[in-house]
């Protein structure tokens, strides 16, 4: 009872960001401006929407339509015995493309926030288009879950060693986008207050955007790269232990993962959300595009219209 009204919660919440993302991009298409700004805020906001209607889906079908057990299942693929796999399988690749859209957006501000400081610091050299470079970092993360999936099929592990090969990925990329948030985050914040000393302009707004985007990340990724590194050593130790996982998850361990990972996740959404509708930005545009590092000369605060040059991501060089 407990389980499926926590489902119902989280289920709920996840589609409340999802309305919300739904009417911020519906916003963001109707300003008067275009080109790389309205790219931006179309996929930011596409991509909360895009995870928030996944995870609403896992979670608002009952688990018992995805497999008979609430916790995981540890059958191979093609077991006449146990025609289970399908929806233990499904459900794992609802789960998975969940999590690659979350990280997706994180990866699109990070790509921007690079060819941003890319522009600043080297100045000469050539630059990879942002969207170009989201698109071959994300691809590479679906490539390698596409090999997942395809061990799978070939029975080269069962629905247990899907989610641990996911674990194991998803502690990594989460470990990777800690440190590079914190490192683009401090240069960032370093040109800002360069340019704006220079310009004779205030850039603590910006400054603080910055700021707030880098606790929340930071926060995020230090959370799910222990609980997918715990998830991973625990399978990992239950394997070496008993030559199997089939039992590895009892109902409190994985209530209690279930929990601490979609509730962090729900919360970092609505926290993205919340950061680009705040007093830091007075529309729609000018805040994705400020999230992943450019500006736009429609706002409404005079320091931000002086502060037009930080500029125009996808500017050829």
């Amino acid at each position: 009872m407990f389980e499926s009204s926590f489902d119902i919660v989280l289920g709920v919440a996840f589609l409340i960001t999802a309305y919300v993302a739904f009417r911020r991009m519906s916003i963001s298409q109707q300003q008067p401006q275009g080109g790389a700004e309205t790219t931006v805020v179309t996929a930011f906001y596409g991509l909360i929407l895009a995870t928030s209607c996944l995870r609403a889906t896992w979670f608002l079908i009952p688990s018992r339509i995805w497999q008979p057990s609430y916790t995981p299942m540890a059958v191979y693929a093609w077991d006449e015995e146990h025609p289970a796999w399908i929806g233990a399988a499904l459900s794992e690749l609802t789960v998975t493309a969940g999590s690659l859209t979350l990280f997706s957006i994180f990866i699109l501000i990070l790509v921007y926030w690079a060819d941003i400081l890319k522009k600043y610091f080297h100045p000469g050299s050539r630059r990879m288009l942002p969207m170009f470079a989201f698109f071959a970092l994300v691809l590479t993360l679906v490539a390698l879950e596409v090999v997942n999936v395809a061990l799978f099929l070939l029975n080269f592990y069962t629905t247990e060693g899907m989610i641990l090969f996911n674990a194991c990925l998803l502690a990594l990329v989460s470990i990777i986008c800690v440190c590079e948030i914190t490192i683009f985050s401090h240069r960032f914040r370093t040109v800002l207050k360069t340019l704006g000393a220079i310009n004779q302009v205030s850039t603590d707004a910006q400054v603080k955007r910055i700021v707030w985007i880098t606790v929340t990340g930071n926060l995020f990724f230090f959370t799910r790269a222990f609980l997918e590194t715990l998830f991973a050593v625990t399978l990992c130790v239950f394997w070496r232990q008993h030559h199997t996982v089939a039992k590895a998850f009892t109902h409190a361990w994985w209530d209690t993962f279930v929990i601490f990972k979609y509730c962090s996740e729900v919360t970092i959404l609505a926290l993205m959300l919340y950061i680009l509708q705040t007093r830091f930005t007075t529309q729609a545009a000018n805040a994705a595009a400020a999230a992943a590092g450019t500006t736009t000369q429609n706002s409404n605060d005079p320091n931000d219209a002086a502060y037009t040059q930080v500029p125009d991501a996808e500017e050829g060089d």
